[in-house]
């Protein structure tokens, strides 16, 4: 079976500081370079760079991101 995403049209790549703030709000906290890590839900998030955080009408969508459920912050 193929599957085929759809070409998304954005407005642009996100800015890194952008991409940071809505992180932090969201109990982020940034690890390393571009990778986040949430405590309270063991989630880590890599590759939050700015080429693959997109904006639509002022909006960030997050795509080609990778992300880890971790126990005490290990993979």
């Amino acid at each position: 079976m193929v599957h085929k995403q759809n070409y998304v049209k954005s407005d642009g790549e996100a800015d890194l500081e952008d991409i940071k703030e809505v992180l932090n709000f969201n109990g982020f906290m940034n690890i390393k370079r571009n990778d986040y890590f949430n405590q309270d839900f063991d989630l880590l998030l890599e590759d939050m760079h700015d080429e693959n955080v997109i904006t639509i009408d002022g909006k960030l969508f997050f795509i080609d991101t990778v992300f880890y459920i971790t126990k005490n912050g290990k993979v």
